[in-house]
């Protein structure tokens, strides 16, 4: 059984490499369905629901991983959002709980706050209905009930990004939040803190800007950096802060002065890396927190197969000038 067990995970690991991905259109529900096979897994449904788009350049890539597995396992998975172009907790809730009622064989949820979301995702379990969370919620999923957890441990992962920083120099930074009162957010935010700090004694400064509006986060940074001359370093949470921020240190005629760092991947980023005006993007790999749950949920429901330990890290890793060509051919696949 233990052999079985390891060439099940060398399977799971290995396929988003060697299989093409495939994806979908829709930003509020998408459908990916099984071309047959086993009849056993052929009536499988679960249902991926999370707080981001799946038009948003990160969530795409988690939508095409669960395209990818549903296909390759043979099963049915239904990805939805909420419309809003920033998270709705309570809209997310309502997904969550209509999913349950409809008696579904597996839900993938993220958990941006787990005190909105806690009871529809326990309401979920308790219909005896496994749960697999993923990107954020790592610090309560196990509390909830849910069968493992697939992301990274945010607070680890802003530690790691403040001792990159320190080591590059920056001692005064800025912590651009784009999704003010997600909670995994305040833990990067927080462990970029403490890694600054162990780095060289740095300080942050933490400001919030809207998602859904470029041009006004473009001003927020700007205003942030006239205000105080002193910052020489920012991280940002994700895509969304770093286009805006790559945009504003162009007009500040501070592009390449003022050290800069991102969470997560994008074109514009990876462009940013590439050319030298960004020092490295934190990578969670979030097309495996879309193709592994939809893995894991099969395996339980047709083996019960079940993973020993609470969280299933796919990050922190680090795309640096060393490897950014390299990931730069692998998302035109959409994979990264």
């Amino acid at each position: 059984m233990q052999r079985l067990f390891k060439k099940l995970i060398i399977l799971v690991v290995m396929l988003p490499f060697v299989l093409a991905a495939c994806g979908g259109s829709s930003t509020t529900s998408n459908q990916s369905t099984s071309n047959g096979g086993n009849s056993a897994r052929s009536n499988l449904k679960f249902y991926v629901i999370t707080h981001g788009q799946a038009s948003d350049p990160f969530w795409s890539v988690v939508k095409k991983g669960v395209d990818q597995a549903a296909k390759d396992m043979g099963v049915t998975a239904n990805y939805e959002a909420p419309t809003s172009t920033t998270f709705d907790v309570v809209a997310m809730s309502h997904l969550i709980d209509t999913a349950v009622a409809a008696h579904p064989d597996g839900i993938v949820v993220s958990i941006p706050d787990p005190t909105g979301l806690g009871p529809s995702i326990k309401a979920a379990v308790a219909a005896g209905i496994p749960v697999i969370s993923i990107n954020s919620g790592s610090d309560v999923a196990k509390s909830l009930g849910v069968l493992v957890h697939i992301g990274q441990t945010e607070e680890q992962a802003g530690i790691g990004g403040g001792l990159k920083m320190g080591a590059a120099g920056v001692k005064h930074a800025l912590c651009v939040n784009q999704e003010v009162g997600n909670a995994a957010l305040t833990l990067r935010c927080k462990g970029f803190q403490e890694g600054l700090t162990q780095a060289d004694g740095g300080t942050v400064k933490v400001i919030g800007v809207n998602l859904s509006n470029p041009t006004q986060t473009q001003q927020t940074i700007e205003a942030a950096l006239q205000h105080d001359t002193s910052i020489d370093g920012i991280l940002t949470l994700g895509p969304t802060g770093a286009t805006p921020t790559i945009k504003a240190l162009q007009d500040l005629n501070k592009l390449g002065q003022i050290k800069l760092a991102t969470f997560d991947l994008s074109s514009d980023v990876l462009n940013a890396i590439k050319s030298g005006q960004m020092l490295f993007a934190i990578d969670q790999q979030q097309y495996l927190q879309g193709y592994l749950p939809i893995v894991l949920l099969t395996l339980y429901k047709t083996n019960l197969n079940t993973i020993a330990n609470d969280i299933l890290q796919t990050g922190p890793g680090f795309v640096t000038s060393d490897n950014v060509s390299q990931v730069i051919q692998l998302t035109a696949q959409g994979t990264r």
